[in-house]
């Protein structure tokens, strides 16, 4: 038993260390005026002026972000409806549900991606300046973890509040717009914030479907590290501890959400039985 004690701990600091060592060396060095990593330099912050002064990193930045909402928000809503046709549709073709969402999920993106440019560019003619491949593209990725988002909170639900609202003269419109999409609502925000990470962290879909004028963050990262521009490599920096601090500060917001939450429940729970 004490060695499992001590084992435990250890495995999960190497595993905690692994994945957050790099983070926390980029953070540091984007504080630096260093040029690589590993560089002996000093604190500055020119690259986070880089970062906010330099229009072609705004625009890029922007342009991901508006995409990465508008796919999140997509997304949501397709994940969504498919979650709740699917959990009050017979197990069989809740079955067939399932494994039809399974499959964007675990298919490489860079299927995906090829795939949709081929039927939307080639076979349909649609032109990428419109961005119609690029949002239909995320979206086919981003919808399906929607969805495993939100169907486990229908399966939490009490099964009979539905009933109950169509019983008390609710239509099934209102039943599910005020009774059933309340009680999903952590699993929706949650599926909303994976489609905007998931559009974030995109390369392959966005490398075959983006307009050739336009650029996300992970397709102009790529670009910039085979440049030889300095200032711009390292002002990336700045951007990755930008957004793993945003990430970190959502995770962390979320989480007391969600523990404030439980513990009313938990406090109604004890009155009720006092």
């Amino acid at each position: 038993m004490k060695k499992k004690s001590i084992v435990t701990p250890l495995v999960l600091l190497i595993v905690l260390l692994l994945i957050y060592a790099p983070i926390l060396i980029l953070a540091f060095y984007s504080f630096t005026d260093a040029s690589t990593i590993g560089q002996k330099a000093v604190f500055s912050l020119q690259n986070y002026v880089t970062l906010f002064t330099t229009p072609e990193l705004a625009e890029m930045i922007r342009g991901t972000l508006l995409l990465a909402v508008g796919v999140a928000v997509l997304s949501t809503i397709l994940g969504t409806l498919g979650a709740l046709g699917s959990f009050y549709s017979k197990p069989a073709a809740t079955s067939v549900y399932r494994i039809v969402n399974q499959v964007p999920v675990v298919n490489a993106d860079v299927v995906t991606g090829f795939s949709v440019c081929i039927l939307l560019v080639i076979v349909f003619g649609i032109n990428k300046d419109t961005f119609f491949p690029l949002v239909a593209g995320q979206t086919v990725i981003c919808a399906p973890f929607v969805y495993l988002s939100v169907y486990p909170k229908l399966g939490q639900m009490d099964p009979f509040i539905y009933e109950a609202a169509l019983d008390l003269g609710a239509s099934p419109s209102v039943a599910v717009r005020k009774v059933v999409i309340p009680q999903i609502m952590p699993g929706i925000v949650s599926g909303f914030v994976m489609a905007v990470t998931l559009s974030l962290d995109d390369y392959f879909v966005a490398t075959y479907t983006k307009p050739a004028s336009f650029d996300t963050i992970s397709t102009y990262v790529v670009n910039a590290t085979r440049g030889s521009q300095t200032d711009i490599k390292t002002a990336l920096w700045a951007l990755s501890t930008v957004i793993f601090a945003i990430v970190l500060i959502i995770c962390i917001g979320m989480n007391r959400s969600t523990s404030n939450k439980d513990k009313k429940k938990a406090n109604k729970m004890r009155r009720a039985n006092a």
